[in-house]
Formats: C-alpha cells, structure tokens, sequence
C-alpha cells in the first residue's frame, strides 16, 4: 500500500517533493500563529508487512546533502526503528532558534509523535526507537528543544521508499499542522530576562530556550503553575553545586514543563481570542437589530404622517411590507406578506444559519418585534437533491433554526412557528445550479390583523 500524505498550502513554497517554506519576518506573525503548510510524505503499513523493512531518508530544499537509512520491524504490534543519519549541520543553521534535531512518526490521519532528538557527532546521528502506530511515515525537523509536541515547517529529511517497496503500499491524504519557526524567534524576543549562554551545555541551553519560549507566548499569564515549575527546575538545573546527574535531571524537567506552558498558553490565548470574536460578533446583531428597530420606527412615524387618510389595516400592510422589502423581497398575497430568504443561507447539509443570514434575519426581527398582533410562520424548502425523508428532516431543521433566531432576538415565540416542506413548492427548475439554490430558501410568512388577505388594487 503507498501513503502519500499531503497538507494545504500556507507558506511561499510547497514541500513537495520535500520542500520547506520560505521563512516569513516575526512582525508577520502572532506569537500564537500556526501554519498548515503543504507537504508529501510516504508512509507504510507495517503490520501488513513481515520481516524487516528497509527505508530511506532524503534531504529536503532544506537540507540537500542530507540521508539516512532505517530498518523497520514490526512484531506484535510494535514497531522497532533502528535509524541513522549523516551530513546533518549544526541545528542552527535552519534558524536561530533551533538547538536539536527531532525525529517524527506521522501517521496518515495527520497525526504526529515524538519519536526522540538525535544525538549529532561530526555531522552523524544513530538511534533506536519503537512507535505503536500502524501505518506511518518519518521526518526529521530543527527544533528550539527536544520536548517539542508538534513539529516545526523546518523540516529537513523525510524518508523515500525504495524500488522494492513501491507496491506494498497505498495513497492516503491528510493534514498535518506545523510549528512556524518564526513564532519561536517571537516569542524568544518577547521574552523577559537575559539571553542565556550560548556556550552553556546542551541541556541547560534547551532548557532556558524552552521557559524563554513559554514566558514569550504568555504562559506567565495562561500557565502559572506550569510556568512556576518549569522555572523552579530551570533554577534547580543552574545550581553549579549540585549535582551532575541531577542537574541534568532537572534540565530535561525544566524542557517538558516549559513546552506543557506552552502549549497551555496558546489554548488559553486561542479560547480568549474566540470569546473576543464571539462578543463581537453578538454586539454587531444586537447593533443590526437596534438600527433595524430605530428604522422601522422612524419610517413608521414618516409614513403615518403621509398617509393619513389611508385605511388602517391598509397603512399596516403597506409599511410592514417597505420596512422588510428593504432587507429582504417580499410579496402581499392572499396568506400574508411572505420574506424569501434563497441563496446561501446554510452551509450544505447543515442547519446552521451563516453569519450574513443571521445579520440579515437580525435586522427582520427588529421590525417585527415592533409591531404587535403579528403571526410569523418559518417555512423551509429545499432542492430535489436527496431523498425526500432527508429533504423534509432538513427542511424543517432550517426552518427551526429561523424560528429560534428570531425568538432569541425579540420577537415572542408564541407568535411564530416553524414548517418544512422538503422538495415540495418549488420557485425555480431543478435541472440547473442557480434554480436548486433558488429552491434552497426560508420563507417567513407574516400574517396578522390587517395583514392577512389580498392587498388594495390601485
């Protein structure tokens, strides 16, 4: 079986053919930003293979010059990877904050696993691991520290599957969500404190990039506890009179913990910047059904004013009828005045409203939560795509959805209900696009005293 696994493009270069993206200025990115970046990788199903398997690893734009080899065998359920690589540069060569090189599994669903940093000598690299996933392929990335949990887009080898191999394995696609290396030197540069010692050893270096990283991206604020004790084993790892294997110990600590800040500190800057967006967007309804209700008043008060001699009932249906024809057609007919919602209303197969719909019904609400008496019915078509069981289920899904929209901005729910009617009721054909998106639509039926019957001829 052959994996192919490929991600959507988010950089100046596609990783085809294992290529990296181009590296962006830090002032173009947030300290929480990820990238998707497309890549192609081959992975195999192991357990469907006996023996031992033997792989390659190809440089990427990256890297050129790099290559390696490992061996693969898997025996209940567990794979073994004897690997090692050769002509590997010194880390900081793909960027200033990297310090180690990082070896991933990637399985087909996107998924990734820290399979351990490589031990570089003269440019060499061997090491032994196991990985219990079935299928997946291998890459190696620069990182900031050993204890990273995705990988970064600085990736620099990837495995190649020999001749031989070619016909034991299958195509797959999947997504797969990189580290942007530019968000580590942000976050570097964010970070309180001195720069520590360049010349210091490995682990002490990994550790102080890991907490400056942490303390850039906000884990102060985010990941307290997180943060205390990745500082707490940062101080235990620079104590000079303690010792060695502790200290050592204590650095590998201090790592994981700054990289669980971290992490912690982007969920809590994500779900801060949702509940942000949420609150915006709940202010710009309750603006749209405001201005929508300050209109219909004002109207209400200008054509009263210029049709004094006109019927009540009359006066009512004309008005009702200018206010919502400004936001949505609407036509008199003998059942009421009917607001056609068509076009892209939901997103396919959902009954989600989208946000222009909700603007567009916030707006409607305002009128008609102004005026008093009215019967409102929420009526849902469809197209004749499907069968007709799932049309009605969500037809009248949609039409519910209305219902509550408009309950929830103002207007009484004892005054409106909700209907599906499926396929039946067509507005257009259903042989072309543009007629099944006409035919996809709400229809809000308004009827009430003076309202309901056929309008005044002219």
């Amino acid at each position: 079986m052959k994996f192919c696994i490929a991600i959507p493009l988010a950089s100046a270069f596609l990783l085809a053919q294992a290529q990296v993206p181009a590296p962006q200025h830090p002032a173009e990115a947030s300290s929480t930003e990820t990238a998707k970046v497309q890549c192609s990788i081959e992975a195999i199903n192991y357990r469907m293979l006996n023996g031992t398997t033997k792989i390659q690893f190809q440089g990427t734009r990256l890297l050129p010059d790099g290559a390696g080899q490992a061996k693969v065998k898997t025996k209940e359920g567990v794979s073994t990877i004897k690997a090692k690589f050769e002509n590997l540069p010194a880390p900081s060569t793909f960027g200033e904050a990297c310090l180690t090189y990082v070896l991933w599994a990637v399985s087909p669903e996107g998924r990734t696993a820290n399979l351990g940093q490589l031990q570089v000598k003269k440019g060499k690299s061997r090491m032994v691991v196991t990985e219990q996933l079935p299928a997946f392929g291998l890459m190696v990335t620069a990182e900031p520290y050993f204890a990273v949990t995705r990988p970064s887009d600085a990736i620099v080898l990837r495995n190649s599957l020999g001749k031989d191999n070619q016909e034991k394995v299958e195509l797959v696609m999947a997504k797969l969500e990189l580290v942007p290396q530019r968000q580590y030197v942000m976050n570097l540069a964010a970070a309180p404190g001195p720069v520590p010692d360049p010349h210091a050893e490995p682990p002490m270096l990994q550790a102080s990039q890991a907490v400056r990283i942490a303390q850039g991206a906000g884990a102060a604020i985010y990941a307290k506890e997180a943060m205390a004790k990745a500082d707490g084993y940062l101080r235990a790892s620079m104590d000079t009179k303690g010792d060695e294997k502790d200290r050592m110990m204590a650095a590998r600590s201090a790592t994981q913990s700054a990289e669980e800040a971290r992490m912690l500190a982007e969920q809590g800057r994500r779900a801060e910047q949702d509940a942000a967006a949420s609150q915006l967007a709940q202010a710009k309804l309750e603006q749209a059904r405001q201005e929508a209700a300050q209109a219909s008043l004002a109207q209400d008060r200008a054509l009263s004013a210029a049709r004094k001699t006109e019927q009540e009932n009359e006066a009512l249906r004309t008005r009702l009828m200018a206010q919502l024809n400004g936001i949505l057609q609407t036509k008199a007919t003998a059942r009421g005045l009917i607001v056609s919602m068509s076009g892209v209303l939901f997103k396919t197969g959902q009954a989600n409203l989208v946000p222009e719909a909700r603007e567009k019904l916030a707006k409607v609400a305002g009128i008609l939560a102004t005026h008093k008496g009215l019967r409102i019915e929420a009526d849902g078509f469809t197209d004749n795509t499907g069968t007709a069981s799932l049309n009605e289920k969500l037809s009248a899904s949609r039409a519910q959805a209305a219902r509550d929209f408009l309950v929830g901005q103002g207007v009484p729910a004892d005054a409106i209900v909700s209907r599906g009617f499926g396929a039946d009721r067509p507005i257009a054909g259903n042989d072309t696009a543009e007629g099944r998106q006409e035919n996809r639509r709400v229809e809000l039926v308004v009827s009430g005293e003076g309202i309901t019957g056929e309008p005044a001829k002219p």
